[in-house]
């Protein structure tokens, strides 16, 4: 009977903890964007700079075709 006791208490030491990390996670904004993170996906990506070699597409196949050697 004793052992209920004592994971009763661990139970809700645990759930005290989660509560207190709930809170804090809301206090420092954590939960403020929603809407972003879903639609994020649908953002197009940064266009490729002419300037910058090594993210033209010649380099990336060169790049795998050193990997596969």
């Amino acid at each position: 009977m004793g052992i209920i006791y004592f994971l009763i208490g661990c139970s809700v030491l645990i759930a005290i903890i989660f509560l207190g990390a709930f809170f804090w996670a809301n206090k420092s904004g954590q939960h403020d964007d929603t809407s972003t993170p879903a639609i994020r996906i649908l953002f197009d990506d940064d266009p490729v700079s002419a300037d910058d070699p090594s993210k033209t597409s010649s380099n990336k196949e060169k790049n795998k075709s050193d990997l596969n050697h």
